[in-house]
């Protein structure tokens, strides 16, 4: 073969697009070593909560340990925080009372869609710390708009359009994993579905929920 033959071989090589097993392997890789660190120190956080009322407040402000907000949401409007945090303790009682992370989801998401400046990825994530306080942790994958883009790209394909995905209807290789991380890991890694191994590589903890 000629030295532009090798040549032309390697570049194609290099842009295959992976899929199904590879992709996943490369993604699965990437969220145990770069990611999944920072989902145990949440749910450590909010398991810590000394109370509701506590767990309620902390959700709300969207803060960690170091009292720092989440990256993901910075853009949290600050007016819109007393909002939430006085809507929700108005409530403290019912959720409580809830028995299922649909239903504190659903509550959370009826309280606060009026006050401005927050959105559903918020409601998922407050309801998320709030239930980690609670014991009670989503069965199904919720799809916002970041999570609903990487749905959008799964193959083979899903209904991207519902408000969430059953276990069964996810890839093989992410059925092993809670929810909430995939969730996470269909948000964090959309851009990367059937991208190539050198553009994943290159873009290694680029994304961002």
């Amino acid at each position: 073969m000629s030295r532009r033959g090798r040549t032309l071989g390697a570049i194609v090589a290099s842009v295959t697009a992976l899929s199904g097993p590879a992709m996943w392997q490369e993604i699965l890789r990437d969220y145990d070593k770069t990611r999944s660190g920072d989902a145990a120190e949440e749910i450590a956080w909010f398991k810590e909560q000394p109370s509701l009322r506590e767990a309620i407040g902390t959700a709300v402000r969207a803060v960690k340990r170091d009292r720092k907000r989440y990256d993901h949401q910075y853009r949290i409007w600050r007016s819109a925080i007393p909002q939430a945090i006085a809507a929700l303790l108005a409530l403290e009682g019912r959720i409580a009372r809830v028995e299922t992370f649909d239903e504190l989801l659903h509550l959370i998401t009826e309280q606060l869609r009026d006050i401005p400046g927050i959105g559903e990825l918020y409601y998922y994530d407050t309801a998320f710390r709030i239930g980690v306080y609670l014991g009670i942790y989503p069965t199904r994958v919720y799809l916002h708009a970041g999570t609903r883009a990487g749905a959008r790209k799964l193959q083979p394909p899903v209904d991207y359009r519902k408000d969430a995905l059953e276990i069964g209807e996810l890839p093989s290789e992410l059925r092993g994993r809670p929810p909430y991380v995939t969730e996470n890991i269909l948000c964090i890694y959309r851009d990367w579905f059937g991208g190539d191994a050198h553009q994943i590589r290159r873009n290694r903890r680029a994304g961002r929920c």
